[in-house]
């Protein structure tokens, strides 16, 4: 086992405090917005094996099948598949999708051929990954996911009663769910922002109001407004309106398919997601939005947000979240005091962390380690961790 040295990243949208409460740390005053823990280059952990701080990826390199097992290498490569993180939104993130394997290695190979440097702000796919994702709630945590059917969304609209959104309301009364998806995302990201701006004033305002009455948009009406706030005249407010609101409580998720439309409003979660940095952005954001590739990579299916729940899957009070990605698979085990040990199957790799209390993993009969929040650990593949505690512990790993 590795107790892994992890790094925060300060992105602009990142909460200043809901990191360092549940690491006990004091906060800087600067956002902290995502903990990273694995083995992506742009931040791996640091382990302490031999003489100094190495980092997880070098580990990794190595000997990539003692440390992730030759099932994995077969299937993935020698690297490790996913990246676990703690994801702390103090203000919204961009609206966003992510593209499938086959839109990944194409939008890849066809910028590596057309040279477009990877650190272009113009640039879409950073690697030739697919970026499936899954967020769980340790607070409260409030998020959009997914098309909302076209004709709910159409009753919003009129309730707005903007007259520039009745066209939008009229077209999505019409036409077939999916083709009215489509025509109305892509004129509100193609229409001149500067003649959009005043809708989206317009359509904020009425958000606002709607957000204090007792009616059934109240509470999406108030996501909008404060995303309007941050984001003052963007055109991704009215593609936001788009989307199902959605409020997750401690230990409820959301799993992100390729080309979902999605955006993080406020909380803290546990995240957990395919090694890849590819994002095509839909708005909320300063950043390039490509709007004709992201209308390839964008699914036009309306959708219910599908909070995921944990299940029961082993006798050893594994709960696991279920989703269909074999990158990676994100379980939780609530730990009692004087419980029996927990044995924890080493056919893969891991990351171990703690999110409540402690948890104490053991490996041979020589070997413990107790993890405080916030705090993690790497477990190569055929190795057996015995887990002990009090607290809330989550294991990323492999689909078995």
């Amino acid at each position: 086992m590795d107790r892994l040295t992890n790094t925060v990243r300060p992105y602009a949208w990142g909460s200043t405090t809901a990191i360092p409460e549940l690491l006990g740390t004091e906060p800087t005053g600067e956002p902290q917005a995502e903990m990273w823990m694995g083995a992506h280059p742009g931040a791996p952990s640091r382990t302490d094996r031999g003489a100094g701080p190495v980092s997880l990826a070098d580990v990794i390199a190595a000997d990539p099948e003692r440390e992730l097992g030759p099932d994995a290498v077969r299937a993935f490569g020698p690297r490790l598949p996913f990246l676990l993180k703690l994801l702390a939104a103090g203000s919204p993130l961009s609206l966003q999708v992510h593209p499938d394997l086959d839109q990944a290695k194409e939008g890849y190979a066809d910028e590596e051929r057309r040279g477009v440097p990877l650190d272009a702000p113009h640039r879409n796919y950073k690697d030739a990954n697919h970026k499936p994702e899954l967020i769980c709630a340790l607070t409260p945590f409030e998020g959009l996911c997914g098309f909302r059917h076209p004709a709910e969304t159409a009753a919003l609209l009129e309730a707005l009663g903007v007259g520039g959104l009745k066209p939008y309301a009229d077209i999505l009364r019409a036409a077939p769910a999916d083709a009215a998806l489509r025509e109305v995302l892509t004129a509100v990201l193609s229409a001149d922002q500067a003649e959009t701006a005043e809708t989206v004033e317009q359509a904020a305002a009425a958000a606002r109001r709607l957000a204090t009455e007792d009616g059934p948009y109240a509470d999406a009406c108030a996501a909008y407004a404060a995303i309007a706030h941050h984001y003052p005249g963007d055109p991704g407010v009215l593609a936001a309106m788009l989307l199902n609101h959605v409020r997750l409580q401690p230990g409820e998720a959301l799993f992100l398919g390729a080309g979902i439309p999605h955006a993080y409003l406020g909380g803290l979660g546990v995240e957990l997601m395919a090694n890849s940095d590819n994002v095509l952005r839909c708005g909320l954001t300063p950043k390039h939005v490509d709007v004709p590739e992201l209308l390839r990579v964008v699914r036009f299916e309306p959708r219910d947000a599908g909070v995921l729940r944990p299940e029961d899957a082993t006798a050893s009070g594994e709960e696991v979240y279920g989703t269909p990605t074999d990158e990676f698979r994100l379980s939780r085990f609530v730990l009692a005091p004087g419980g029996a040990p927990r044995t924890l199957d080493g056919r893969s790799p891991q990351i171990l962390l703690c999110t409540a209390g402690t948890a104490t993993l053991r490996s041979g009969t020589d070997t413990a380690m107790t993890l405080a929040p916030g705090e993690s650990a790497f477990v190569r593949a055929g190795e057996r961790v015995e887990l002990t505690g009090e607290g809330t512990l989550f294991r990323a790993t492999l689909v078995a």
